[in-house]
């Protein structure tokens, strides 16, 4: 599911949340080719994610651009490095399966986000079926290591790199709400200070039930 930054990024409208969710995933228009691959957007991002489809069982990144005071970022073996952190649950560990042949519903994005010499890797784990954000995750380089220093692991969530700042989008579903229709979004905003990330602000949206659910009108018969 793939949100985002005081509004509801991945999806201005609950039409384009629903369009995108159903299509691909909970989160909005990042769009996946692989069934299970599915994720949210903010509306200005530092970096895009590299989806696993397109570089099979390797669910890494294509080098981001150089930008000043920043060194561009290694490739990375984002299913290894989450398969391999003891930070993340067995839950997602489990989940982190290939969909098709060698490819893992997996998005990996680079950005600048803890300040240091090198771009950072936010990672998502997304289901096959219905690309749910299962887990998400923050990977800072230091000494020569990528060490994790942020994860989030209620589902259905998505983290991305807004300007600078880690947003974290959560659908919040009530009981009767199909995956592709929930009834609203937590937006939460995280900024790098003193080591860690700290929360700024949250948003909250609260979705119509009315919007989208007209009913098909039945067609005259012919006369």
């Amino acid at each position: 599911m793939r949100g985002l930054t005081d509004g509801r990024t991945p999806g201005e409208t609950r039409g384009t949340t629903q369009a995108a969710s159903a299509a691909v995933a909970v989160f909005v228009a990042l769009g996946v080719s692989l069934s299970g691959c599915a994720t949210g957007g903010t509306g200005a991002r530092d970096e895009g994610p590299a989806h696993a489809d397109a570089v099979g069982g390797a669910a890494s990144s294509s080098p981001a651009a150089k930008r000043p005071h920043s060194k561009a970022p290694d490739r990375v073996d984002a299913v290894r490095l989450v398969k391999a952190d003891p930070k993340v649950s067995a839950e997602v560990k489990r989940e982190l399966k290939p969909c098709v042949a060698d490819e893992y519903p997996i998005d990996v994005s680079y950005g600048k986000l803890t300040g240091g010499s090198a771009e950072d890797v936010v990672v998502n784990v997304l289901t096959c079926g219905d690309a749910v954000g299962v887990g998400s995750y923050v990977y800072r380089e230091e000494d020569g290591a990528y060490q994790n220093v942020f994860k989030a692991e209620e589902p259905p969530v998505y983290a991305e790199i807004d300007r600078g700042d880690l947003v974290v989008t959560k659908q919040v579903y009530e009981k009767t709400d199909p995956v592709s229709s929930p009834s609203g979004t937590n937006v939460i905003t995280y900024r790098w200070a003193s080591d860690r990330f700290t929360e700024e602000y949250r948003t909250h949206n609260d979705y119509s039930k009315a919007a989208g659910n007209a009913p098909t009108p039945v067609p005259e018969p012919d006369s």
